[in-house]
C-alpha cells in the first residue's frame, strides 16, 4: 500500500502517476493525485474526470517504465 507521504509528495509536486490495476496494459490509469483517505486515492485524468481507485494498487511516477505487480508476484501490493 502506498504511504500518505508519498502520496502527498505526487499532489505537492503535480507529479503524473501510473496505476497498474492489472496485467493489462491499456487499463492502467494515468493522472495526477487529488485526494486520499485510508482505503482509497483520488487520480485526475488528462480529460479532467476523476477516478477513485484502491490503495493497494501500484502507484509509479507515470515517466517510469510501467512494472506490473504480477511479473513481481505479487498483486495489488507494491
Amino acid at each position: 500500500m502506498i504511504s500518505d507521504e508519498q502520496l502527498n509528495e505526487f499532489r505537492i509536486s503535480g507529479e503524473k502517476v501510473r496505476v497498474v490495476r492489472d496485467a493489462m496494459p491499456e487499463n492502467d490509469v494515468r493522472g495526477i493525485v487529488v485526494a486520499w483517505d485510508d482505503t482509497h486515492v483520488l487520480i485526475r485524468k488528462p480529460n479532467r474526470n476523476v477516478v477513485k481507485l484502491d490503495r493497494n494498487y501500484s502507484y509509479r511516477p507515470s515517466r517510469e517504465p510501467r512494472v506490473s505487480s504480477w511479473e513481481e508476484g505479487t498483486p495489488g501490493q507494491e
